[in-house]
This record gives C-alpha cells, sequence and structure tokens, in this order.
C-alpha cells in the first residue's frame, strides 16, 4: 500500500483529520522560515494529539520532524522536545547528521530536489535512509518535471511536490514511488490546512493502485 505523509500540520484539528482519514505519517515543520513553522512545544502537542488519534484507531502514526540547514544539537535538541519518531533532513546536512541521528535513536528522511538526487548518484552517493524526492523549491507547491529524474531510488522513496487531490493518482503511475508526502496541495491559503482537503488526498492515495 502506498505510504502517505500530510507535512506542515500546525493545528489539532489537522493532525486528527489526516491521521483519521488514514495516513501514515504526519509532519511538522521545525526549520525556520516557512508560514508552517511551529515550534517544538507545539510539535510536542501535535504529536500527542496525532498519537492519541491513531490510539482510538487502533493503529500507529509516524510523526517527523521537518528541519533545514540547522546545527546537529539544535535538530536534536528540537526532536528530543518534540517527541517525533522521524527526523526529516530538507537541507544539505552531512552524512555525518544523519549517522548521528539515526545513532540518537531516530529515523531519518532524506529530502532532495529530484535534480541534486540525480546529481548525487552519479558520483556514487547512496542513503541507507529513506529518500523524498522533492521539487527544487520545498513547499512551492511546483513539481518537479520527469526528465529532472534519471533512473527512481532502487529503495523505498516517497514523491513530494506538487502533488494535490486531483494529481496525485497520475503522478504515482507515472513515477511509481513507494510514497507520497503533500503539503501546500492540502491547503486553502498558504500555510493553512484545509480539512476537507486532507481528507479527500488521502482518499485519492488510497484508491492509486
Amino acid at each position: 500500500m502506498l505510504w502517505v505523509k500530510i507535512c506542515g500540520l500546525s493545528t489539532p484539528e489537522a493532525v486528527e483529520a489526516a491521521v483519521e482519514s488514514g495516513a501514515d505519517a504526519v509532519g511538522f515543520v521545525l526549520a525556520p522560515g516557512s508560514p508552517r513553522t511551529v515550534g517544538a512545544a507545539l510539535a510536542a502537542r501535535l504529536v500527542a494529539a496525532a498519537r492519541d488519534a491513531a490510539a482510538r484507531a487502533g493503529r500507529e502514526i509516524e510523526t517527523v520532524a521537518v528541519v533545514r540547514d540547522q546545527t546537529l544539537e539544535e535538530v536534536a535538541a528540537l526532536a528530543r522536545e518534540a517527541g517525533v519518531d522521524t527526523v526529516q533532513l530538507h537541507g544539505d546536512e552531512p552524512d555525518a547528521t544523519a549517522d548521528a541521528l539515526r545513532g540518537a535513536g531516530f529515523r531519518v528522511i532524506r529530502a532532495l530536489s529530484a535534480g541534486e538526487y540525480t546529481r548525487r548518484t552519479a558520483t556514487g552517493w547512496s542513503s541507507p535512509d529513506r529518500l523524498l524526492l522533492d521539487a527544487a523549491v520545498p513547499g512551492s507547491g511546483e513539481r518537479f518535471s520527469d526528465d529532472e529524474l534519471g533512473a527512481p531510488p532502487a529503495g523505498f522513496w516517497a514523491l513530494a511536490g506538487g502533488l494535490s487531490p486531483q494529481n496525485v493518482g497520475e503522478a504515482v503511475a507515472a513515477l511509481r514511488p513507494g510514497g507520497v508526502d503533500v503539503s501546500s496541495g492540502v491547503e486553502s491559503s498558504r500555510g493553512v490546512k484545509d480539512l476537507g482537503l486532507i481528507r479527500a488526498f488521502l482518499q485519492a492515495a488510497r484508491t492509486v493502485l
């Protein structure tokens, strides 16, 4: 089954809509500079809301802190305070940062643009972490063009960037990722999640074969 993450959540209502509609993971932006940024204390309350909703549904939910070009010490402190399971590295963090976070007990998602992924793998780079391939400007709501991506990752990878309830099926059929990640595509305005769009995205994603 397709793995689905709803990202950039900032209210308990949006978290509960995502979990109750079947999301596998929910993400909270702990990097500065985004309209979706939340503090670690609020993220901790949202993580608790996610786990409560998942418990009511009789299943588990993965909670993800999204960071970008912050120091390892800051990232580790934020992730511990928020109480997340996973850290998503969405900048130019060195592999040593991912190694240290795994050593501290966190799962890691490495987010790259499709172009950056292609450039890295051309030099023999590989990662033990799950990959998320996004547009060049994360959160822009733009899709990357298929020709930016050479051979897709051999292991699990998730597609992000410009997804919506209307196009998720087409995008998955074209690229065959193991998962999808959406943020701006389920918003009524920049940074404001729409509960109906969250539910519609999950319904559309769950019908993808």
